[in-house]
């Protein structure tokens, strides 16, 4: 739908509508600015647990994951400027394993965290698509203009050229495009657009034989969620199938799940990402990456309707399935970044 559930539309006119916005947008996140926040003294508190015979890994955890990123940054700079050593090195001396992962992590900035995991998503022999599909498809594209600066800086390499490198044929289109377009952020939706996106996106697959990717490519990467949802809308009007089924038939392989996440971004980020958190538990194993990447990521943003989409989705708590799949400081940490049930 095109305002959900809980918004209230405006009709501008008869094709266009505008979706009323608030002053000041409810916050979503599950990490907040801690009160009476004081860097010196978290600084201290951290140089202590961490110099403390065994370390002292609940220390550690309730200071990071109860501080900001902001917070945690003007902290970074303090135990620098007195002690005379990096943070992230001494926790990286100091913890082990997912731990120390997560919590080098939430020390990041986001713009350095999405770096780092593009980074290690193109690294490693094979390249791990669907990350670099999620964060493109997830940031503005101010967020992308500074993950491609820090990137070059940590890197010393140009991200659009690593991305080039790693695909090839349609997918690199639809990668380049999510990297290289700005997507319309309006709350407008024109209806008439919508119809004729919705005729041209199933011209282009299911009434014809052979697929014309370019139009989705150009479709999917262009328009504001806001008028891809209603496009969605028009588009279940004319086909029996729902948008993602109709992708999944008339294509394949890494095109076929780039389009189809841009798709599920579009129509509900929360969910989107709720379905990676269970991905990442389900069945035998745990993706730790996907879980720290998506918690740390969202943590600010949206966690808590990802949290509520997760109940609703598969009909248990998110804090439940992670108390299954980990243990000890490392799931602390984590259900630390949850919240309560």
């Amino acid at each position: 739908m095109v305002t959900g559930q809980r918004s209230k539309v405006k009709r501008a006119c008869c094709c266009v509508v505008q979706v009323k916005g608030t002053a000041k947008p409810k916050y979503y996140g599950t990490v907040a600015p801690y009160p009476n926040f004081n860097a010196s003294h978290d600084a201290t508190v951290l140089h202590s647990a961490i110099e403390a015979k065994g370390v002292d890994e609940d220390v550690i955890i309730s200071v990071l994951v109860m501080r900001s990123n902001e917070q945690r940054q003007k902290i970074k700079a303090v135990y620098e400027a007195t002690t005379g050593k990096r943070l992230d090195k001494d926790l990286k001396s100091a913890l082990r394993h997912d731990l120390e992962d997560v919590c080098l992590a939430l020390l990041m900035t986001p713009a350095q965290f999405d770096a780092f995991c593009i980074r290690k998503a193109t690294k490693r022999l094979g390249t791990d698509e669907d990350v670099l599909v999620e964060i493109l498809a997830t940031r503005t594209r101010e967020q992308i203009q500074e993950i491609t600066r820090v990137f070059k800086q940590e890197y010393r390499v140009e991200l659009e050229e690593v991305l080039k490198s790693e695909a090839s044929g349609d997918f690199e289109k639809a990668l380049l495009a999510l990297f290289r377009t700005s997507r319309d952020t309006s709350t407008e939706v024109d209806m008439q657009l919508a119809q004729k996106d919705a005729e041209i996106l199933f011209e282009a697959g299911e009434k014809q034989k052979g697929t014309n990717v370019d139009a989705f490519i150009k479709i999917l990467t262009t328009r504001s969620t806001a008028q891809l949802s209603k496009t969605f809308q028009r588009y279940a009007s004319l086909s029996d199938l729902s948008l993602p089924k109709a992708l999944q038939l008339e294509l394949s392989g890494d095109v076929e799940d780039c389009l189809v996440d841009i798709v599920k971004v579009c129509w509900n980020t929360p969910a989107f990402f709720a379905e990676k958190l269970h991905e990442a538990m389900k069945g035998h194993g745990t993706c730790e990456r996907s879980l720290i990447r998506v918690l740390v990521s969202r943590s600010e943003l949206d966690l808590k309707k990802i949290v509520e989409e997760y109940y609703a989705m598969y009909n248990r708590h998110l804090q439940e399935d992670i108390v299954r799949d980990t243990k000890g400081h490392y799931q602390k940490v984590l259900l630390g970044l949850c919240g309560p049930i």
